[in-house]
């Protein structure tokens, strides 16, 4: 197998996690990303494309934050052909710290209770080589990403009011 970088494999392959993918955005990340990169029309309200991304059942505090009643919730918006707002030839044109937070947590699958055991699904394993290690390979580290999900689930609970959405893309 090749020495290439496993995303950039991924990237040949399939679709990536920044393609055809809802990245589901906080204020906080809203707010970090409008500082970084001075962008002020990313976000948009959706309904997930994807049935399996409502974890409703696995997780009722994320369904209670994240959802509004009509179903929808805030997302990064996405090119004319799918791929993340930010996704650029070279990967992403945001620095790891200016990520969204679910983008820094991503392969680890997590819920309100911490990182689960088990890598979220998506990442193509089957192009890692028997002597590899998925996190290892893409030098994930745990406790790191347990910070993210820290982080996350104490944003979650902010709510969006038209008075700070206003200040956000003004500033």
């Amino acid at each position: 197998m090749s020495d290439e970088f496993l995303c950039a494999r991924c990237a040949r392959h399939y679709s990536t996690c920044c393609q055809k993918t809802d990245i589901y955005v906080t204020l906080g990340d809203v707010r970090r990303i409008a500082v970084a990169s001075s962008a002020t029309d990313f976000t948009e309200y959706r309904a997930p494309k994807d049935a399996s991304y409502d974890q409703t059942l696995e997780d009722p505090f994320w369904q209670h934050h994240v959802f509004r009643p009509n179903g929808t919730r805030r997302v990064l918006k996405q090119q004319s052909n799918g791929d993340c707002h930010f996704l650029g030839a070279q990967g992403c044109t945001l620095a790891l710290i200016e990520r969204p937070l679910i983008c820094r947590i991503y392969p680890f699958d997590y819920d309100v209770d911490g990182i689960k055991e088990r890598p979220a699904g998506g990442c193509p394993v089957q192009l890692l080589r028997p002597e590899q290690q998925l996190l290892q390979v893409l030098g994930m580290d745990r406790d790191e990403a347990e910070r993210y999900r820290a982080q996350l689930y104490a944003e979650l609970p902010e709510r969006e009011d038209l008075d700070a959405a206003t200040e956000v893309v003004a500033a």
